[in-house]
């Protein structure tokens, strides 16, 4: 059996170390927090420096270990070496609060982060930070912690240590979740900040440059901008301080807001990072002076397909095709972003009406993010061309070769049916995608608002209880069976049990509200129907939620505020159809208003 003493040695020197190799490095010393290269002109970015070769520390001094934590230790060593982390990091916990060792607490701390355990983390960090006051690691991740729990001031004076060690200390985490936090505790920390600054750490960049931001977050740009002369007095070209500055020029139309960036790039042309920031920010007032900068960076970094893609949007943007074209190409060629670069030349080709060439286009985008984009273009050039059957030929390939894809892609093809008033053609697929796929809510779905939208309420109904009897608590359904009986029929009451249980599942939910209002206009309930209408169409201004405010507003005899609702849902939709026929039901006449 061990002695104490050699099982010290065991244990804190060499296991200490070692064993988080086992795990990947994962006694890094921010795992959880920051993960980003260090950015040497950037102390809001930077992580770090580089770090400064010492000597090796002396060896840590043996102690006795109270004989019950011997087997205890060994048991967590063991248990991290057979990858068993949860009983490894629950045991180093215990035996952190039973030994008082900032070595055993700081190897819990590095444990819990790699396996982001944030609780833990926090709970082993803070005895650390007891146990070890002046530890910079242990301070800056407490500081991060606390940040993350919206406990921004309490994290302050753990990073005031590291900076005050004349280490980096990373005070850009006091703006994590700022924006959520009282005003009190906004001014708070603001306070907090400036007292730091009066005291011993006025020559901190990252923290002047963090008090700056904690204005800007509170939308108090002269505050920003003052804040932000002494950091320039410090730094005169710092990375992010120049970003803020030709943000507020730009937000108050300052004649050349990037003038301090471009001396910037002047005094030191090799800022890539700078460069690319300061190309974004042109893009907004000078889409050629932009694209002159993205070529210098493209120039630089031939092989960054995201750098030609930029290129390829400005030069869209500048109607000049061919260009955007030729960067499109080479990022093919470059085998990167390839999918993204077939959608966009088929754009292209479609606003060129070269439609065959923007089919064939469209067809080389592959399995991934763009599939859907691509179908979708294809199909909606195929219908408007009276092409159908090469539509459906089409997307019966595409269903062999994405089989995982099936139903959502017989979903597409229905939808595209229904947009173009192919219903028939819609319903005949829905059929088919069904027998194939016969609990699919969302292919029942779909067929029920084909049925409704053929008059066919029964058959609607039909499939919106077979999906509310597989999924009781489907809001969705539950809503969209309730409207169809309120719109359709005269079943309002069962209509309004079925609204008001989706309701109660999705009390915020904008169609549900609509749904609730008019079906109490439908039970003569007109002031509580116009609230429900009103909350609706604040949350969600459709133009059919309008046609059943305003209808509502006209039945209650509030003919002005129903006609300023109607008025601005014909300016958005003027064909709308549920609008549309609303007006006409109730003999008004807007047309003439919306189209002048």
């Amino acid at each position: 059996m061990f002695s104490h003493a050699s099982f010290r040695r065991l244990f804190l020197i060499p296991a200490l170390l070692s064993s988080l190799a086992l795990v990947g490095g994962c006694a890094g010393t921010d795992r959880m927090v920051d993960t980003a290269e260090p950015n040497s002109d950037d102390p809001v970015v930077a992580a770090a420096t580089d770090a400064v070769k010492e000597p090796p520390p002396p060896p840590v001094p043996e102690r006795p270990i109270p004989e019950a934590s011997v087997y205890p230790l060994l048991l967590a060593e063991f248990a991290l070496r057979r990858r068993d982390f949860d009983t490894a990091l629950n045991t180093y916990l215990e035996q952190a609060d039973v030994l008082q060792d900032p070595a055993v607490s700081a190897h819990a701390t590095h444990l819990a982060q790699y396996l982001q355990r944030e609780r833990e983390a926090f709970r082993a960090v803070r005895l650390w930070v007891a146990l070890e006051p002046d530890n910079i690691e242990a301070n800056g991740t407490l500081a991060t912690l606390l940040a993350r729990q919206g406990r921004n001031r309490e994290a302050l004076p753990y990073l005031a240590t590291v900076a005050r060690a004349g280490e980096k200390a990373k005070f850009p985490v006091l703006l994590n979740r700022y924006k959520a936090l009282r005003p009190a505790d906004q001014l708070g920390l603001d306070s907090d900040t400036q007292a730091l600054l009066d005291d011993d750490l006025g020559d901190d960049v990252s923290l002047r440059l963090t008090h700056a931001l904690m204005a800007e977050e509170r939308g108090d740009a002269a505050t920003t901008r003052a804040r932000l002369a002494p950091v320039f007095a410090l730094k005169p070209y710092q990375r992010q301080a120049l970003i803020l500055e030709a943000k507020l020029n730009l937000a108050e139309g300052i004649d050349e807001p990037l003038a301090r960036m471009e001396e910037a790039l002047d005094v030191d042309p090799t800022r890539t990072e700078l460069r690319l920031q300061y190309a974004r920010l042109l893009a907004s007032q000078d889409m050629a002076a932009a694209r002159e900068q993205f070529e210098i960076l493209s120039a630089e970094a031939p092989h960054n397909a995201d750098l030609l893609f930029s290129l390829a949007l400005i030069s869209h943007e500048l109607e000049d095709n061919e260009a955007a074209k030729g960067y499109l190409q080479q990022i093919i060629a470059l085998n990167q972003r390839r999918d993204e670069a077939y959608l966009f030349l088929g754009q292209i080709a479609r606003s060129e009406d070269d439609l065959d060439e923007a089919i064939q286009l469209f067809q080389q985008v592959g399995d991934g993010a763009e599939l859907m984009k691509a179908t979708i273009s294809i199909a909606q050039i195929q219908v408007a061309e009276g092409r159908e059957q090469e539509l459906a030929d089409y997307m019966d390939r595409l269903r062999q070769s994405y089989p995982p894809r099936k139903e959502q892609l017989y979903a597409l093809e229905a939808n595209i049916y229904s947009e173009t008033d192919h219903d028939e053609k819609g319903l005949e697929l829905l059929n088919r995608a069904i027998d194939e796929f016969p609990e699919s809510d969302n292919l029942r779905y779909a067929r029920s608002v084909a049925h409704e939208k053929a008059g066919n309420i029964a058959a609607a109904e039909t499939d919106l209880r077979d999906i509310i009897e597989r999924d009781p608590d489907n809001a969705t359904a539950l809503n969209a069976l309730g409207y169809t009986l309120a719109n359709s029929t005269d079943r309002y009451d069962e209509a309004r049990v079925l609204i008001e249980k989706a309701l109660a599942l999705s009390p915020n939910e904008p169609s549900i509200l609509d749904s609730m209002g008019w079906v109490l206009y439908h039970h003569g309930d007109l002031e509580n129907a116009k609230e429900y209408l009103t909350r609706a169409y604040a949350a969600f201004p459709d133009p059919e939620v309008a046609a059943h405010l305003g209808e509502v507003l006209w039945a209650i005899g509030n003919t002005t505020g129903a006609m300023t609702v109607w008025r601005a849902a014909l300016v958005k939709d003027p064909q709308h159809g549920v609008l549309n026929e609303t007006l006409t039901r109730l003999g008004i006449s807007l047309q003439a208003d919306a189209d002048s």
